[in-house]
């Protein structure tokens, strides 16, 4: 608490505290890269010690996977409407890094985010010289956004989100450093009006705070076909209920839950975790509950498996498209949900549980339009799939007025595409 409260006075403590931690960071790095390699794998490029870049640079940063899924909408924008630029896109995670070279390849460049150290991206935008900065979501670095309104280049907050629970956060520990640090944006553009306030009440001049929307509704995001059909020869005619992005301490709430249910269930539960580097501890769960559990890369029928583990990275679509039922993991924790927008186009009936307030504004509206169900623990999540199996005119009007409400908040991609082109000719 004393640290955060210094935090709060001004960016050098900060960046004192930053060094003093950095040999703690590369350690971590080093650690979690026992388990998954690519975690120990390019960490000079974090170091900031990267090549120079010849070409006019547009840089999107995105945190992860989900961010990264969001962004490609705005990076294909960025990519038609600036031919003579060359993309860059950083990410902090392994699995964002692999989602972004798989998806692109080498249409645009990319590498790993820096450490918000002076020293770090000072030397990280001396070497890309970008002509424009853009930032998802949450991604609020002092250092950097200093960096970038110290040589004059435009740093843009980009679907830009602030719960009233980060706002409390900020305000209590850290105000000052948030309210310098927001004001050197150049623009902060939000998902909606209620982010834009936030950022207001925690100090942003409202001249640089614009309510765009959020570019998660221009996404239209399609499954692949080759993959449903492999998926649906593994599931074969039976039901499909989808736990998607399940995070630790859910699935065991969601397997205890399934067996008091059972009797119930009428369907195969594909369970699918967030993290790829948990698939065998989920795996083994299922062993110890006694379940039947195959995994989806065995490519076996699952005729009478009670669980299939969805263990492959970027085919979620494809198992929203098999779903008769999507349940949206981190929200029976308290990771705060993920994105319900995806089965949303696909017009799946969507529940969730009681921790989502990442998507605070989303799942609020999709209840009030009927597109999904929030329940309150896993055993009413089951007590809600038992009655939507048996109710699929029910299910049906769920799916459809989830979709309908996607398809009417569009546009946002456009809107923010202008903003861009003010800084960018």
């Amino acid at each position: 608490m004393r640290v955060l409260y210094l935090l709060s006075m001004n960016r050098t403590l900060y960046s004192l505290v930053g060094y003093l931690l950095l040999p703690i960071m590369v350690l971590r790095l080093l650690i979690k890269g026992l388990k998954t390699p690519a975690y120990r794998q390019r960490i000079f490029e974090r170091l900031g010690f990267i090549s120079k870049i010849p070409v006019p640079i547009i840089w999107v940063h995105c945190v992860s996977v989900g961010e990264f899924r969001a962004a490609t909408v705005l990076i294909d924008q960025l990519i038609k409407n600036y031919p003579e630029h060359r993309v860059l896109v950083t990410t902090t995670t392994p699995t964002g890094s692999q989602a972004v070279l798989e998806h692109y390849q080498s249409e645009v460049l990319h590498l790993y985010f820096p450490f918000d150290l002076p020293l770090v991206v000072n030397r990280y935008i001396k070497q890309i010289n970008p002509a424009i900065c853009i930032l998802l979501e949450t991604e609020i670095w002092p250092n950097l956004i200093h960096a970038l309104d110290k040589n004059n280049i435009p740093s843009l907050l980009v679907n830009a989100r602030l719960s009233q629970r980060s706002l409390e956060k900020y305000q209590k520990f850290a105000p000052n450093l948030a309210w310098k640090t927001l004001n050197k944006f150049t623009t902060i553009a939000t998902q909606n009006q209620n982010s834009a306030n936030r950022f207001i009440e925690l100090g942003a001049d409202t001249g640089k705070v614009v309510a765009v929307g959020n570019i998660k509704f221009d996404q239209n995001p399609s499954a692949d076909t080759a993959i449903s059909k492999k998926l649906q020869s593994i599931t074969g005619k039976r039901k499909v209920v989808v736990f998607a992005s399940t995070h630790k301490g859910e699935e065991a709430q969601i397997i205890e839950a399934y067996l008091n249910h059972k009797d119930n269930i009428d369907a195969l539960l594909v369970i699918i975790p967030r993290h790829p580097e948990r698939f065998n501890e989920v795996y083994k769960l299922a062993k110890k509950h006694q379940l039947n559990i195959i995994k989806q890369s065995s490519n076996k029928p699952c005729k009478d498996c009670d669980l299939l583990l969805g263990d492959s990275m970027g085919e979620m679509m494809s198992y929203f498209d098999i779903a008769d039922i999507v349940f949206m993991g981190g929200s029976l924790n308290n990771t705060g949900g993920h994105n319900m927008l995806e089965p949303a186009a696909l017009s799946k009936p969507i529940l969730f549980g009681p921790n989502v307030f990442n998507f605070a504004e989303i799942s609020s509206d999709l209840l009030e339009k009927g597109g999904s169900i929030q329940v309150p623990n896993a055993d009413d999540l089951f007590k809600s799939i038992a009655e939507l199996l048996t109710d699929t005119k029910a299910a049906k009007a769920l799916g459809k007025n989830a979709n309908q409400y996607f398809k009417s908040q569009q546009g946002a991609v456009d809107k923010l595409a202008k903003q861009v082109q003010l800084f960018l000719h």
